[in-house]
């Protein structure tokens, strides 16, 4: 009988069976060659501190004392009161609206001024000296007042 008609298709699954069949021989040849070289040391893992599987045994542990755990956020120290003080250029002021902004000279960053914030009257170009807080939009300066040379 003549062999049914074979596409390419066909030919391709045909020849990747067969490959994958000679694959799996070979890989249950080679466990066989293996299989006595396994020693019970080699089958022995252990677990570390952190939970991770390793062929080694585990080095001492290191003991925390429960003092100098911290539970909850981590208490705020009070920053000095020179490090508060920055210095800046006023790079825009409207006083008719009654605002404007400082950029500090150590970082670069924009810092929104109010004119409540003012100690003393300013325009643009000026040198200053102001001290930062958070407001709810961002950063903001007060005390501000001209810096004296």
């Amino acid at each position: 009988m003549a062999r049914a008609r074979e596409t390419f298709g066909k030919k391709e699954t045909r020849t990747k069976k067969d490959k994958k069949r000679k694959e799996k021989e070979q890989k249950r040849v080679v466990r066989k060659e293996n299989k006595g070289t396994t020693s019970p040391d080699d089958m022995i893992a252990y677990v570390d501190e952190f939970g991770n599987i390793t062929s080694t045994p585990p080095e001492k542990r290191t003991s925390v004392k429960l003092e100098d755990i911290e539970l909850g956020a981590q208490k705020l120290t009070d920053p000095d009161p020179a490090d508060l003080i920055h210095t800046g250029m006023v790079t825009f002021f409207d006083t008719t609206k009654g605002f404007g902004f400082i950029k500090d000279t150590s970082n670069k960053q924009g810092v929104f001024v109010h004119v409540n914030g003012l100690l003393e009257p300013i325009k643009e170009n000026n040198q200053v000296t102001f001290e930062i807080v958070r407001g709810p939009k961002g950063l903001s300066a007060i005390n501000v007042k001209l810096k004296r040379e």
